[in-house]
């Protein structure tokens, strides 16, 4: 036998089974966001460190309690902004594709963002939706809770996205969810910034209101998973790096004089008028 093709002596000894599963590529698991949003990208977390919702939210609030009628009243005054500027802003925040998702918080880290000059926060955003989507699957599909439009027979402020939502649960709000998490995440990394980023978050979810396609319930319940999604990701060596890359471009965007190319006033203007006095 030449010396090109002698087995190194060690590896007569390992299982083939062994050798096999060592060249297998590791399945990924697929996107779990909400309908209008497809990406090739995969989370950092694993299946068994995605946060239990299931375990971690209460049933959805049940016809006629309290819980309910007060969701009922929040949806309704939600409704009421259908044609006005928040209406509007809503429907801009339906989007979760990127890259256009990446930029939903350009305003509150007064940066833009994309994979060009930001590569690591941009990587940084896309794969924390991904895990912070993943946490409130479980209850989702436990639940099946009907969405407001479905139950009301209005609109929403995305009609081509309907027919997949009518198979999505509604609780917990998954954009909420991850728009929680962004504002964590972005918190951070950049904390100069955390007071507008934290509203952010919060409006971000409550542009689910507006549209029609989540309870007021889901919106809180959202927040949480979006929280416990965050307090994982912390353990993860791979979104730590992310983390570390992300504040020093944006350390450096900020020392190179970069800001927002949007219209900032104008969103956070809008962005002050809340869907419910409720809330």
């Amino acid at each position: 036998m030449s010396q090109a093709l002698r087995i190194p002596r060690p590896l007569l000894y390992v299982p083939l089974s062994v050798l096999l599963a060592a060249c297998a590529v590791p399945a990924t698991r697929p996107a779990a966001v909400e309908a209008n949003a497809t990406t090739r990208a995969t989370g950092y977390l694993a299946d068994d460190a995605v946060p239990a919702s299931l375990d971690l939210v209460p049933a959805p609030p049940a016809a006629g309690s309290a819980g309910f009628a007060l969701d009922e009243q929040v949806s309704r005054e939600a409704r009421a902004l259908r044609g006005t500027p928040r209406f509007a802003q809503a429907t801009r925040d339906a989007e979760l594709g990127f890259p256009e998702g990446a930029g939903q918080f350009s305003c509150a880290i007064d940066m833009d963002v994309d994979a060009q000059r930001t590569p690591a926060l941009y990587r940084l955003l896309e794969r924390s939706r991904i895990d912070a989507s993943a946490a409130t699957r479980a209850a989702k599909k436990h639940y099946q809770r009907p969405r407001p439009f479905m139950v009301n027979g209005e609109p929403t402020c995305s009609p081509d996205d309907e027919a997949g939502l009518r198979g999505n649960g509604s609780y917990p709000s998954g954009h909420t969810s991850i728009g929680w998490a962004w504002a964590l995440i972005l918190s951070e990394i950049a904390p100069g910034r955390a007071d507008a980023i934290q509203a952010r978050g919060r409006n971000y979810g409550e542009s689910r209101l507006v549209c029609n396609v989540h309870w007021q319930s889901d919106i809180l319940e959202g927040r949480f998973m979006g929280a416990a999604a965050v307090a994982r990701l912390h353990d993860n060596a791979g979104f730590q790096r992310d983390l570390a890359a992300a504040r020093k471009e944006i350390a450096a965007a900020r020392a190179a004089g970069m800001h927002s190319s949007r219209d900032c006033a104008a969103e956070e203007s809008v962005l002050k008028v809340r869907p419910g006095s409720a809330l």
